[in-house]
């Protein structure tokens, strides 16, 4: 055990922490032995297709170097702070963290997140300054800027005394002086070896260990990924599952499974301080925070502490004329079962049922949390529709209260006042201003209620267009004195009729807003074309022909020229829609719907919300 390092790499997001595990494996023994052409894999641990299309590491997952004779257990985390629970289950496997921070924009929300999370496990951090061949690089403040937030999250003496590390993860240096960088990963692996401790199990006790992650493989079932805290396990032995209700569970054990570079490890045995995955009969019913013992010992250890949802969206049966057209999971059922089976491998996702059978109730940590569970279940095949997010609210003290968050919003400071005319209409409140000049860019720090911030980065993005960094995190209950925040202010442009449209009637619709339709598409009552110019909503005919005629008239034959429509992504089709709105979803297509197809429904509805 004295030769075993665990630990896990944290950071705000685009800090550097895939691109560092990628230098790291590539330095390790196994790795060089194994992979000859090593110098042409980028983000290695980014296996799944949304982490590749998006860029992004969504879950956390876990591998192992081999280095001068130690074995050191790496965790990749994400940096989004959507997927916070991804920290928060591996956080309990770990002896430190490598908390990652860029060498100019410093400590960011995420940064302050993990770090207060690492200090709640006792944890000493290594900070490591990345992206020290940038220009501009300031690694001075950086470090007084790491070191006050420490003290603001009530770090020990002994957490302020963090040993520093400068990388270039993407070209693999690494120093503990700026001017003074070794061309490889040498001295950040030394300072794991000096300063990461060794395991606190025990490997004489009886063996004890906490399933923080379940995997699924179609060969042998569901794969326990955990640490081992105490003791040893053989293949073949059979041992405890005490789940959360004390329910005991006897399971035998077929495969250990140990993650050695990016090759899953068959072994026999395993012993305290390692990392392994678990798998066998008996292990179908379980869920993250399991314990599994010794068969003659019940000592479950103690269940993993993940914040609460605080955005919920509900998601329907797909029920318009289109159904079951794209996709074959169209059923009640199947869209249950697969949200199920996913809320237990992601403890930060919870569903409910409503009374309507063909409607459930999600929610999650915030809305690209439920976009990527969106995005999984439309390449697997299903087909739904989805209403606007809704934040979820908490009585204290008798009063309904939602949560507030802390906004920080970094752009270019031509941009300063149409970002505080977004918002000031997102009824945000500016705790503070500070002007950079080295940089010509401006931050501000705000409070704004997460109702306020549903559908805001997408408008942040169009405004700075694509240079602005928006982050926030949470801050505390309150009420709220607003009851609309950040309405849309255009209505929308409705089909009437089931058909495919036509060029001369869209040519005629353009003057009346923004289409999302081509010619030749298919469209159905009730589903939405376009936004229109003004606050109303409007239907119209997007499927009329032009009439023919047999007198001649000059400019008849006129071409017909057509703007190029607005496709629409899900992630804008969620924070454009308003509650009377759905956006449809197919493994093919994405549409806007209004609840209600047709126009004597919707007018039926309105009149008795009257």
């Amino acid at each position: 055990m004295k030769k075993i390092r665990n630990i896990a790499i944290v950071a705000h997001i685009d800090h550097g922490k895939t691109t560092l595990i990628d230098k790291l494996l590539q330095k390790s023994d196994y790795f060089k032995n194994t992979f000859k052409n090593s110098s042409n894999i980028n983000r290695i641990m980014d296996s799944n297709v949304l982490e590749k299309e998006k860029g992004i590491t969504i879950f956390s997952k876990n591998t192992s170097i081999f280095w001068k004779n130690y074995k050191i257990n790496i965790i990749d985390t994400p940096g989004h702070a959507d997927f916070g629970a991804e920290v928060e289950r591996v956080l309990s496997m770990v002896d430190s963290v490598l908390l990652l921070v860029d060498a100019v924009e410093g400590p960011m929300p995420q940064t302050r997140f993990v770090a207060l999370k690492a200090f709640s496990y006792n944890l000493k951090p290594i900070v490591v300054v990345n992206k020290i061949d940038r220009n501009s690089i300031r690694p001075d403040w950086v470090i007084n800027q790491i070191f006050d937030l420490f003290v603001n999250l009530n770090a020990s003496d002994e957490q302020l005394d963090f040993p520093i590390v400068y990388t270039s993860a993407l070209k693999g240096s690494s120093g503990y002086d700026v001017n003074k960088m070794k061309k490889n990963m040498d001295i950040l692996l030394n300072t794991i070896i000096k300063y990461v401790p060794s395991p606190k199990g025990d490997i004489n006790k009886p063996f004890q260990m906490q399933i923080s992650q379940i995997e699924y493989n179609k060969y042998i079932g569901n794969i326990c990924i955990g640490l081992i805290n105490n003791g040893n396990i053989k293949k073949n032995q059979y041992v405890n599952i005490i789940k959360k209700n004390n329910k005991v569970i006897k399971a035998k054990i077929l495969y250990i499974i140990f993650n050695i570079g990016l090759n899953p490890i068959y072994n026999d045995n395993a012993k305290s301080g390692d990392i392994i995955g678990i798998a066998g009969s008996g292990f179908e019913d379980v869920n993250i925070s399991d314990t599994i013992c010794d068969i003659n010992h019940y000592i479950s250890l103690p269940p993993i502490k993940i914040e609460n949802p605080k955005i919920g969206m509900l998601f329907h049966v797909n029920n318009s004329p289109f159904s079951g057209m794209e996709g074959k999971q169209i059923t009640s059922n199947k869209i249950f079962n697969r949200i199920n089976k996913e809320c237990l491998n992601d403890i930060a996702l919870k569903i409910t049922k409503t009374k309507n059978n063909n409607i459930f109730s999600v929610s999650g940590r915030g809305e690209l949390h439920l976009i990527i569970l969106i995005e999984n279940m439309r390449k697997e095949g299903f087909e739904l529709s989805v209403s606007k997010p809704e934040i979820i609210s908490k009585i204290i003290n008798g009063k309904k209260q939602e949560p507030f968050e802390i906004l920080i919003l970094d752009f270019k400071q031509e941009k300063k006042g149409n970002i505080i005319q977004l918002i000031s209409k997102r009824k945000a409140i500016i705790n503070n201003i500070i002007l950079d000049d080295y940089n010509n860019r401006i931050k501000i720090e705000a409070i704004i209620s997460s109702r306020g911030l549903i559908g805001f980065r997408s408008e942040f993005i169009n405004i700075t267009s694509g240079t602005g960094i928006m982050d926030s995190f949470f801050s505390h209950y309150d009420v709220n004195q607003y009851p609309v925040i950040g309405a849309r202010n255009n209505g929308v442009l409705i089909a009437n009729k089931e058909g495919y449209a036509v060029s001369f009637a869209l040519h005629n619709l353009q003057s009346r807003g923004k289409l999302f339709i081509n010619p030749g598409e298919k469209v159905y009552e009730g589903q939405i074309i376009g936004i229109h110019n003004k606050s109303n909503d409007l239907t119209v005919n997007c499927l009329i022909n032009k009439k023919l005629t047999n007198m001649r008239a000059s400019g008849n034959d006129n071409p017909i020229n057509l703007i190029p429509v607005k496709k629409i992504s899900l992630e804008e089709a969620i924070d454009f829609i308003n509650h009377d709105e759905l956006v449809e979803i197919t493994p093919k297509s994405i549409r806007i719907r209004k609840k209600y197809l047709t126009k004597s429904q919707r007018k039926l509805i309105k009149n008795i919300k009257i």
